[in-house]
């Protein structure tokens, strides 16, 4: 009778597996925005004559615009209804697709970069508060799944659709395809998705700029700030350097890197809906500590090998998307559970932020400690990188710990 119980109360109803899907294709383009970058990043330094240096702030420039919008936005989030808010930044994400489609010079793709970030990057968290507002928590764990799928959609189809297509019609050409897959999944989102308006009933503070202050200043909420940007540092740190790693140290082809993706992305597809599963039966602390603990193996491993076979290559970057992705899974589902329903879009579009802004100085730290002499020399001291995301990684099972005890001892406060 207890099984029974428990299994209608997570059971999805078809409206919530509706939302789920366009939560899910959702993510699938704004990841795929962000991802394609690195791939391309070869085809762009050659074609727009970049430097390194150049091109690394192209990539940054998204994260960083990302993040201060999201903060500048945190204190509006919980006054309007989040599908309206989803609508609205959706639309500025498409035109800054658009626009990086229809570069023709650096600058005009530095100006693309900052308007997709600066919409793109609010996305994220708003689609956390709808999961928190129409999901209960005993469901979260599931649902973090599918939408974290879109990571591996990305690189199953997006990122080798996007390298066969850029390498027939330029760089240019899979910012047209996200373009028109994101049209389609916003006129879904239009005419079938219902308002989300429970939280503005409410008590609100007076002004926006209080109400963020009032939840930066939330001593709670910050643990779960400070647990996601050590997330966001470990997993960000490894991947702008991955293609050069790849091709310069592991000696796999150029023609192999798209399959190395998907084949990472298929097996992230497989795994994200059984860790879901996972979390939401087994203590979410728990499955995040073993997939952090997995990780770390998995990275020392990677970082110190040299000239590797191709299909050994492949299994460890499955094990390395097991652990990165394993650990996102529960610990988003935690954090979710933080805030109260009137703060949960400032505290996911803080959070949002705070991501977005530790991975531009992942990326940052990360290129003070990698080398590369030239374009085609290997890549230098990526051990040691390996080694600072161990350190980071074990901060942050020990942060996502306190976070867990937080939502334990809320639970218990209201039972």
């Amino acid at each position: 009778m207890k099984e029974e119980t428990t299994t209608q109360k997570t059971k999805f109803d078809p409206y919530q597996i509706f939302i789920i899907v366009l939560l899910a294709l959702t993510q699938f383009t704004v990841v795929l925005d962000f991802m394609v970058m690195s791939p391309l990043g070869d085809i762009l330094m050659k074609s727009m004559n970049l430097s390194t240096t150049q091109f690394g702030f192209a990539v940054s420039a998204y994260a960083i615009s990302a993040g201060i919008s999201g903060l500048l936005t945190a204190g509006f989030a919980d006054r309007y209804d989040r599908k309206k808010m989803l609508l609205f930044f959706y639309t500025g994400f498409i035109l800054g697709t658009l626009f990086c489609g229809l570069s023709t010079s650096y600058a005009f793709l530095i100006a693309a970069r900052i308007i997709t970030g600066i919409f793109g990057g609010v996305i994220g968290s708003i689609s956390m508060a709808i999961v928190a507002d129409l999901f209960k928590i005993e469901q979260r764990g599931r649902v973090m799944g599918f939408m974290q799928m879109g990571f591996g959609a990305s690189q199953v189809m997006g990122i080798p659709i996007s390298l066969y297509i850029s390498n027939i019609w330029g760089w240019q050409s899979p910012f047209l395809l996200i373009v028109g897959i994101a049209t389609t999944v916003f006129f879904l989102l239009l005419l079938y998705m219902k308002p989300i308006i429970n939280h503005l009933q409410e008590k609100k503070e007076q002004n926006a700029i209080q109400h963020l202050w009032k939840t930066l200043a939330n001593r709670t909420y910050r643990i779960g700030f400070l647990a996601t940007a050590l997330l966001s540092l470990g997993g960000f740190m490894m991947m702008p350097w991955g293609s050069a790693f790849s091709i310069n140290n592991l000696k796999i082809t150029s023609e192999q890197l798209p399959l190395l993706f998907m084949v990472s992305g298929l097996a992230t597809l497989f795994i994200m809906p059984v860790i879901g599963k996972l979390s939401d039966r087994i203590e979410k602390f728990k499955i995040f500590t073993v997939a952090a603990v997995w990780m770390i193996v998995v990275v020392v491993i990677y970082t110190n090998l040299s000239a590797t076979p191709f299909w050994l290559v492949m299994l460890l970057n499955i094990a390395m998307m097991i652990g990165i992705m394993g650990r996102m899974v529960p610990a988003m589902a935690l954090t979710s559970a933080l805030p109260q329903i009137h703060d949960r879009g400032a505290f996911m579009s803080i959070n949002a932020s705070l991501q977005q802004i530790a991975g531009g100085i992942a990326s940052g730290i990360g290129g003070l400690i990698v080398v590369q002499q030239t374009k085609t020399s290997p890549i230098e001291h990526y051990d040691l990188l390996g080694y600072v995301i161990v350190i980071i990684t074990i901060l942050c099972i020990f942060m996502v710990n306190r976070v867990s005890k937080l939502i334990k001892s809320k639970q218990t406060g209201t039972n």
